[in-house]
């Protein structure tokens, strides 16, 4: 890796940390759109990486909050997503195999559908959801985790919908996501498809997560929750956009 590639994949880490700390997800779904359309870095590898990053964060936040970790609400979802997670990861694979278009056009795709969810404000629940709902929201979850380690829109969706207190949700959700994210890693390391040495230069974006997390919640912009939520769906739309439109024509122009 480079130095010019180093410098955008940390502002890019930087600008995705930034946005999650104060809408509550997209640091994946920003920092995989990014690496997308710079190609600073293979996307499978992006993906190891959002997974040591969520590890990391998990690491932090659960420290002190793994008391009000929701253990019905986790069980339901945590088996059932890391099932498929394998099948996502069986479907990278498969992606990889045919066409890095193919890849693109599920990311964009994935980004795109996740910005249009930030525009949707979940109706809360007076009881909480069937386990069946649990488990529907874990496969996809799953799926999302085991492609790009970007699980994160339905299960946020799903989760600030039920009667939970913040923070069990907030501690739940980060739960859900490190044991995912451990292990995709496995499947990873278990494949031999570990990147190679240039990639370790990535873990650089470590210290820079922690420092805009920090600087996001002391100066965070003066907008509302409302105007954040459009400026994060503005980004996150433009950028799957930008990844899956030229895949699209791409794979499909031929036809038209």
């Amino acid at each position: 890796m480079n130095m010019s590639n180093l410098a955008v994949l940390l502002l890019l880490a930087a600008g995705a940390s930034y946005v999650q700390t104060l809408t509550g997800f997209a640091l994946g779904l920003l920092f995989m759109g990014g690496v997308g359309l710079t190609g600073v870095m293979p996307l499978p590898d992006a993906a190891v990486l959002v997974g040591i990053l969520a590890i990391i964060n998990a690491a932090q936040v659960l420290a002190k909050g793994w008391r009000d970790i929701a253990m019905r609400e986790f069980v339901l979802v945590i088996f059932v997503s890391l099932v498929f997670l394998v099948v996502g990861y069986w479907l990278l694979g498969l992606l990889l195999s045919s066409s890095l278009d193919w890849l693109k056009l599920a990311l964009g795709a994935i980004i795109v559908l996740s910005s249009i969810q930030l525009l949707l404000k979940p109706a809360p629940l007076d009881q909480p959801s069937r386990a069946v709902s649990f488990a529907l929201f874990g496969a996809i979850a799953g799926i999302m985790g085991g492609l790009f380690s970007t699980a994160g829109p339905p299960l946020v969706y799903h989760f600030y919908r039920q009667p939970l207190r913040p923070a069990a949700i907030r501690e739940t959700l980060v739960a859900v996501f490190a044991v995912n994210a451990v292990l995709r890693l496995l499947l990873v390391a278990g494949t031999g498809a570990m990147p190679p040495a240039s990639f370790w230069w990535g873990l650089l974006c470590i210290p820079v997560v922690m420092a805009f997390t920090a600087l996001a919640r002391r100066y965070p912009p003066p907008l509302t929750p409302v105007g954040l939520r459009r400026v994060a769906f503005c980004l996150l739309f433009l950028s799957g956009l930008s990844l899956a439109a030229p895949a699209f024509l791409k794979l499909f122009g031929d036809f038209s």
